[in-house]
C-alpha cells in the first residue's frame, strides 16, 4: 500500500512509539493508580477511556494536517518548524524534571468502572498538549508533496494509538512488577530520561534540517 512509509522509516516510527508508550506521564499515572486501587479491570477501564479521548485527538490532528497539506505546503512547513521547537522543549523538560510517576493508594471508595472510564476520557480530551504532540510528531514521517500524504498521516495516527494501547494494557496487567522496577532502579529511569531527551532532540533536528533542504 503506497500510503504506508518505507520499512526503514516505519521501523524508526515504531521504535519511537514504543519508547513514548512507556514514558511515564499523566495517562500512565492514572492507569497505574486505578490498577493498584481497584485492580486490573479499573486500570483497563482507565486505559480504554484514555484511548477514546486519544482517538478523537488523533482524528482531529490527522485531518487537520491533511487540510493544511491540501491548502498550503508552506503552512505545513511552518507547523513542522513550530513542531521542532516543541520537541526540543519536551527534551529539555525530560532533563530538568525527569520521569514523574507518583502512585498513591486511595483509602476511600473505589470509583465505578464507568467513572474510571470517563476519567480516562477527560484526562485526554482536556489536554491540548495531546493534539500539539500529534501535530508535531507525525509530520516528520510524511512527505507533504506525496499524493498519499493525508492517508499516511491517518495511518500513522491510528498505528501510534493502537500500539500505545497494547503496550499500556500489558503494563497494566503487570502493574505491580512494573512499579517495583521503576522504584528500585532510579538510575535506570534517569538514563531513560536522557534517552527520551535524545530521541526528541533527534526528531527536532530532523525537522529543522528538512526545512533547509
Amino acid at each position: 500500500m503506497s500510503f504506508i512509509p518505507a520499512w526503514p522509516l516505519m521501523a524508526t516510527f515504531t521504535i519511537a512509539c514504543l519508547l513514548l508508550a512507556v514514558t511515564p506521564g499523566p495517562d500512565m499515572t492514572l492507569f497505574m493508580s486505578r490498577t493498584m486501587t481497584g485492580g486490573p479491570r479499573h486500570g483497563i477501564a482507565a486505559l480504554l477511556g484514555a484511548t477514546t479521548g486519544l482517538f478523537g485527538h488523533a482524528m482531529l490532528a490527522a485531518f487537520g494536517l491533511s487540510a493544511l497539506i491540501a491548502a498550503s505546503v508552506p503552512a505545513f512547513t511552518f507547523i513542522k518548524i513550530v513542531g521542532s521547537i516543541y520537541l526540543l522543549w519536551l527534551a529539555v523538560q525530560a532533563l530538568r524534571h525527569g520521569s514523574a510517576l507518583t502512585i498513591k493508594r486511595d483509602g476511600g471508595q473505589v470509583p465505578s468502572l464507568r467513572a474510571t472510564y470517563l476519567t480516562g476520557i477527560g484526562i485526554n480530551l482536556t489536554n491540548p498538549k495531546v493534539v500539539l504532540f500529534y501535530v508535531t510528531f507525525l509530520p516528520q514521517f510524511v512527505d507533504p508533496h506525496s499524493p498519499q500524504a493525508s492517508h499516511t498521516i491517518l495511518f500513522l495516527a491510528l498505528f501510534f494509538l493502537v500500539l500505545g494501547t497494547l503496550v499500556n494494557m500489558a503494563l497494566v496487567l503487570v502493574a505491580g512488577r512494573f512499579l517495583k522496577l521503576l522504584r528500585d532502579n532510579p538510575r535506570a529511569m534517569r538514563r531513560f530520561d536522557y534517552g527520551f531527551a535524545a530521541l526528541m532532540s533527534g526528531f527536532a533536528l530532523k525537522l529543522l534540517t528538512a526545512q533547509v533542504r
